[in-house]
């Protein structure tokens, strides 16, 4: 039997999602090249776009399932042997002038995260996509164009030594690429996305939201170890705002303030002593037990202080040529550790698709480029269909992490409910009953079907927690009659009593 027809396979963007990419095309024996705008990610002082460096990154369940299903064991490996685990939260604040911390734990059997710092993960699959003879890697190279009908693209390439073009302004000669299939793991502000919108009716949501982020450090311990615990995500919650901390292998810490730009707005021409004024009354114990003062002030006005862009959009595709993948088909808030994992979990998707209709199979009605062809459309067409929905969950479910984060970790009804839904999942396994956060980063269960099941566990268990409520205050209204004669007195001193007992409770 025939040999199916070969693929070329054009990859925007040299990211983690879009390497994974080339992972996935070039074990299923396509001719794959990789475009990247940058220069090589792995020479030190090459940044992600717009960055100083970057917030570190969440690798979770799902991301590691991806990253395995590409059939390169040695990458995985070589990741998890550079990460840090991350087994919950530790919440940080002060009472009466003192200290306090309080753990939540992610998942009552002990399952983590992984703390990984972006430039690893890079010159981890840039290693692996170099070490691979069907895979070409171009850096300084501009997506500038494209035909997705003629499946043609254009490039223009920045190369030490390159003539700009006479009366071009700066420009520089362009370089024509054919493709069968062109893959745009190319960012939020994608170029395969806006040139693919010229094709296709795509409807397109993108929004910056009232908050900007600014990067801060930690520096390791005179010991050299590190200065808080390594096994959490450290936040300090401001209700509007909040300072949030990540472990890096070097026993550092990566932190983000995340606060509105009016805050920023006035933090920027306030004076030293009012900036650690501000971090003293709102993140007790950052300065200067952790960051001196000095390097607070010097850290947030060398670092830039940049938006956080929201982006929604379908289709994600354009009949068989092109597909758009990661943040370039929707980025998402950093709130839920969400952004790669879903990422990465595209091009598994995407490949689950392809093999699904045929792309790859040795059927003799499939190794023709034409029948391919017509298979790739089906598969990406289904892809679109299935991941969009998904998708735009996970942008939801990040923007609503904010509030969770920032404001309700130290609301005492959310602990409530968190510590309901762990006890049933961990004593009545049988019902299914999990927690939002053990289903989104702890399984691979469709995003847009874990809303679903969390809106149905809440209406449960609102309804048992009123039912009980009404129960004991019914119960305590008829002793009430017994004592004071009258059951409607009795009723209302029931009603008041149990809810005092419960604000009580929660308050405790």
């Amino acid at each position: 039997m025939a040999p199916p027809a070969k693929q070329k396979v054009v990859i925007v963007g040299a990211g983690p999602v879009g390497c994974l990419a080339a992972l996935y095309a070039a074990a299923r024996g396509d001719d794959v090249e990789v475009y990247e705008l940058r220069d090589d990610l792995r020479v030190p002082g090459t940044v992600p776009l717009n960055f100083t460096k970057s917030i570190n990154l969440s690798l979770s369940h799902r991301g590691i399932t991806a990253i395995e299903g590409s059939n390169q064991g040695t990458v995985i490996q070589e990741i998890l042997r550079e990460v840090v685990p991350l087994y919950g939260r530790m919440i940080h604040g002060r009472d009466n002038g003192k200290l306090w911390e309080a753990p939540q734990a992610y998942d009552v059997h002990g399952r983590h995260n992984l703390s990984a710092d972006r430039s690893m993960l890079s010159n981890v699959f840039l290693n692996a996509l170099e070490s691979l003879p069907n895979i070409k890697l171009f850096f300084n190279h501009k997506l500038t164009g494209a035909d997705f009908n003629s499946n043609k693209a254009w490039f223009e390439r920045r190369q030490p030594g390159d003539t700009p073009l006479p009366g071009s302004s700066g420009r520089v000669p362009e370089i024509e690429v054919c493709f069968d299939f062109l893959i745009g793991a190319d960012g939020a502000h994608s170029a395969t996305r806006y040139h693919m919108m010229k094709f296709s009716r795509v409807d397109y949501q993108q929004e910056y939201i009232d908050t900007l982020w600014c990067e801060f450090r930690i520096p390791p311990g005179p010991d050299n170890n590190f200065m808080i615990s390594p096994s959490h995500l450290h936040i300090w919650p401001g209700k509007e705002f909040m300072f949030i901390a990540l472990p890096s292998t070097d026993k550092s810490f990566t932190c983000t303030l995340f606060a509105p730009a009016s805050h920023y707005a006035t933090l920027e021409i306030s004076t030293p002593q009012q900036l650690l004024k501000f971090f003293d009354e709102h993140f007790p114990g950052v300065c200067p037990n952790l960051i001196s003062e000095s390097d607070l002030v010097s850290q947030f006005n060398s670092n830039p202080h940049l938006p956080l862009i929201s982006i929604k959009c379908s289709p994600h595709h354009y009949s068989s040529s092109v597909v758009i993948v990661g943040d370039a088909a929707h980025a998402v808030l950093p709130f839920y550790g969400q952004g790669l994992n879903a990422g990465l979990e595209d091009i598994q998707v995407l490949f689950d698709c392809l093999d699904k209709h045929g792309v790859y199979s040795n059927d003799a009605s499939y190794t023709t480029s034409q029948s391919r062809t017509v298979a790739r459309e089906k598969a990406i067409a289904e892809y679109t269909a299935t991941r969009t929905a998904d998708t735009h969950a996970i942008n939801d479910l990040s923007r609503q992490n904010y509030l969770e984060m920032r404001w309700a970790v130290n609301r005492p009804l959310y602990k409530v409910r968190k510590a309901i839904e762990e006890l049933l999942y961990h004593y009545l396994p049988n019902l299914g009953w999990q927690t939002q956060y053990t289903r989104v980063s702890f399984s691979n269960q469709r995003y847009s079907e874990i809303v679903r099941v969390n809106a149905w566990q809440g209406e449960i268990l609102g309804g048992v927690l009123g039912g009980s409520v009404c129960f004991a205050a019914v119960a305590v209204g008829v002793l009430g009659w017994r004592r004071e004669g009258s059951f409607g007195l009795g009723l209302f001193r029931g009603v008041r009593d149990v809810l005092g007992g419960v604000v009580s409770k929660l308050r405790a």
